[in-house]
């Protein structure tokens, strides 16, 4: 059986305040997504959806409950071995993009290949595959500084599948953008990641948006519930 690509069992979050009762963000949440599946999370600001993110990523850890990629645990692994699971099966796209706009758009996106060690040449004709697919082959030897908004998140884009991850997550990719750019941006994202049988998990303001989704979240004061996305199911995972 394969593992499911996302799986949150009774997780809480709570942040100490100094002198005070600690900021409770997140509150016994659990889902299980599949792999290939598209997951919208939606919420006021503060409701928890960008701590939700960084659970899933290990870049930060449950107070209680357990967070699962591909089947393991991520309670069970030391920081390093974290951040060697996230370079190897998690891929981010940030809203405020992340990239260094000093260097190319190539070399931005060789970036986790380059960390990690590996040869230019092992990766070069996926990078560029990767640029021809967005529209962005012939800007590779331009810096970052000089595109427009909508053309530094589809760097962004490529620079997370470089490495063909498992599981996708995006905090709020449009957020930076125009309505238009935006959409674009989305569904550019969403083909890539049927064409690679990447999950996708991202955060939203935008309904519209979150309704490209196989399955939408909602947080509300750090609770999650389930509605309906494009599949119509309504399951629960």
């Amino acid at each position: 059986m394969t593992a499911s690509a996302l799986t949150f069992v009774e997780v809480s979050k709570t942040y100490d305040a100094s002198g005070a009762a600690g900021r409770q963000v997140l509150r016994d949440i659990s889902f299980d997504i599949a792999p290939g599946e598209t997951v919208a999370i939606v919420g006021r600001s503060g409701s928890g959806k960008s701590t939700l993110l960084h659970l899933a990523a290990g870049i930060d850890v449950p107070t209680s409950g357990s967070v699962f990629v591909r089947g393991r645990s991520l309670d069970a692994l030391s920081e390093t071995h974290r951040a060697k699971l996230r370079r190897d099966e998690v891929g981010f796209v940030f809203q405020l993009f992340h990239l260094l706009p000093h260097l190319t758009v190539k070399d931005n996106v060789a970036l986790p290949e380059l960390i990690a060690g590996v040869r230019e040449t092992s990766f070069r004709a996926r990078l560029f595959a990767l640029l021809e697919r967005v529209g962005l082959e012939d800007r590779a030897a331009d810096p970052v500084g000089r595109l427009s908004g909508g053309e530094t998140q589809r760097v962004a884009i490529c620079r997370a599948l470089l490495r063909r991850p498992a599981l996708l997550l995006a905090d709020e990719p449009t957020g930076s953008l125009d309505d238009a750019s935006g959409q674009r941006v989305m569904e550019l994202m969403f083909q890539l990641v049927a064409e690679e049988g990447t999950t996708l998990v991202y955060v939203t303001h935008s309904q519209e948006l979150a309704t490209l989704a196989d399955h939408i979240f909602r947080l509300h004061s750090g609770i999650l519930e389930q509605e309906s996305g494009r599949m119509g199911d309504g399951e629960n995972g």
